[in-house]
């Protein structure tokens, strides 16, 4: 199977609205269309469309966001496979690419997500992919994990 990551634009923008939440997943990340709207109010934000054998499977963003120290953290946001494409493992292999993209793209340093405590697939996924909980919570009341490198 052949995976890939596109940054999201005009050509296909529409598909990626187009992507639906399982409905027990709704409410643990922003729909598609709140996702792009973010991502123009917040330029540092990257949004992606993730795709196996060339079909969309589901969206992601990440970037480099400045903390409260005046510095930057790398974060991986809004992951979302679509409810078609559930329970196959692109979850986890994506997750695995976008880590790797990010550490391309901006160097070797700790990449930050955060998950609500009743998102537990999620969850499991991360920590089995090395990231851990660090005791914080953003303004949502997520919990805040982070995958420190080795």
């Amino acid at each position: 199977m052949e995976y890939e990551i596109r940054i999201v634009d005009e050509t296909n923008k529409d598909e990626v609205l187009a992507l639906r939440m399982a409905e027990d997943q709704l409410g643990f990340i922003e729909s598609p269309v709140e996702c792009l709207q973010d991502a123009k109010d917040w330029p540092e934000f990257r949004p992606v469309g993730l795709y196996a054998d060339g079909s969309l499977v589901g969206f992601a963003m990440y970037g480099a966001l400045l903390d409260s120290q005046g510095g930057r953290n790398l974060w991986m946001d809004r992951l979302l496979i679509d409810e078609r494409f559930q329970r196959q493992g692109y979850g986890r292999r994506f997750t695995e690419l976008l880590i790797g993209r990010m550490l391309s793209e901006y160097g070797e340093q700790p990449i930050y997500l955060s998950v609500y405590a009743e998102n537990t697939g999620a969850i499991r996924l991360y920590e089995d992919l090395g990231f851990e909980f660090i005791h914080e919570y953003d303004s949502d009341g997520e919990l805040i994990f982070r995958k420190a490198l080795v």
